[in-house]
C-alpha cells in the first residue's frame, strides 16, 4: 500500500482513538462509574482514569498514529519502542477485555460506546492498520526488551498503589476478592500473553513485506535499516 493510502489509514486510527479518549474523559469528568458504584472526587477520578492500561494503550496508539499520519515511514530507535508498545499493548487491551472484563460490564448509552471504541474498535483498527501499512520492518529483540518495560512497570506500580490505597483498576488484580493466588495466576498469564504477542509481532515484522510502499529512496533506506536492526 502506498504512503498516501497509509497516511489515510493512520489518520482514521488516530481520529477514532482520540475520539474514544475524549469521550471517556468527558464521561469520567461527569461522574460516570463503570466497574463499581463509587464516584470519587474529580482529581481522583482523573488520576484513576490515567491509571487504566486501556487508557494508556489507547493514548500510545493515538500518539503514534498521529505521527504516522504525518510520516508513514517514521523511524527512530525509541520511536520503534513506543510504536511496538502501542501495538502490543492495545492488542492485550482487546483480548483481556474480551476474556476477563466484558462479562462483568452491563453498559448502555455513551458508556457502551466508549467501552466498545476503547476495547474493540481501536484494537482492531490498530492491528489491521499495522498489518496493512506498517511501518515495517521495525522490530528487533532490543526493541522488544525495551517495550516490555512499560507493562512490567505498570503492573508493579498498580499492585503497589492498589495495596496502599485499596483501589485497583481491574478486579482480577485485587487479591481481596479471590485471593493472592488468583492474582498471581492472572499476572503470570498476562505476562505470558505479552511475551507471546511481542514474539509474534517480531516474527511477522520479519516475514511480511516492507510497508508502506512507494515512498522513494529514503523510505527504502529506512526499511533496510529496520531489517538489520
Amino acid at each position: 500500500m502506498t504512503a498516501s493510502r497509509a497516511r489515510l489509514l493512520h489518520l482514521v486510527v488516530a481520529l477514532v482513538a482520540t475520539g474514544a479518549l475524549v469521550l471517556q474523559t468527558v464521561l469520567s469528568i461527569s461522574g460516570e462509574a463503570v466497574l463499581n458504584d463509587e464516584v470519587p472526587p474529580l482529581l481522583t477520578r482523573m488520576g484513576r482514569l490515567a491509571s487504566y492500561f486501556t487508557i494508556q494503550s489507547n493514548v500510545l496508539v493515538a500518539v503514534t498514529s498521529w505521527q504516522l499520519w504525518r510520516d508513514p515511514a517514521r523511524d527512530g530507535s525509541w520511536w520503534r519502542v513506543v510504536r511496538l508498545a502501542a501495538l502490543v499493548g492495545i492488542t492485550v487491551t482487546g483480548l483481556v477485555h474480551f476474556v476477563l472484563l466484558r462479562p462483568l460490564l452491563d453498559l448502555d448509552g455513551a458508556n457502551w460506546v466508549a467501552d466498545k471504541l476503547l476495547h474493540m474498535v481501536v484494537p482492531l483498527l490498530a492491528v489491521v492498520g499495522w498489518a496493512l501499512v506498517g511501518p515495517r520492518p521495525r522490530v528487533a529483540w532490543a526493541t522488544v526488551a525495551r517495550a516490555l518495560a512499560w507493562p512490567v512497570v505498570w503492573l508493579l506500580w498498580t499492585l503497589v498503589v492498589g495495596g496502599l490505597s485499596g483501589w485497583y483498576p481491574y478486579p482480577f488484580l485485587d487479591s481481596r476478592k479471590d485471593g493472592v493466588g488468583t492474582v498471581v495466576v492472572a499476572c503470570i498469564g498476562i505476562t505470558l500473553l505479552f511475551l507471546a504477542l511481542f514474539a509474534a509481532v517480531r516474527e511477522l515484522d520479519r516475514r511480511l513485506a516492507p510497508a508502506p510502499s512507494g515512498g522513494g529512496h529514503e523510505q527504502r533506506r529506512r526499511a533496510h535499516e529496520g531489517s538489520v536492526a
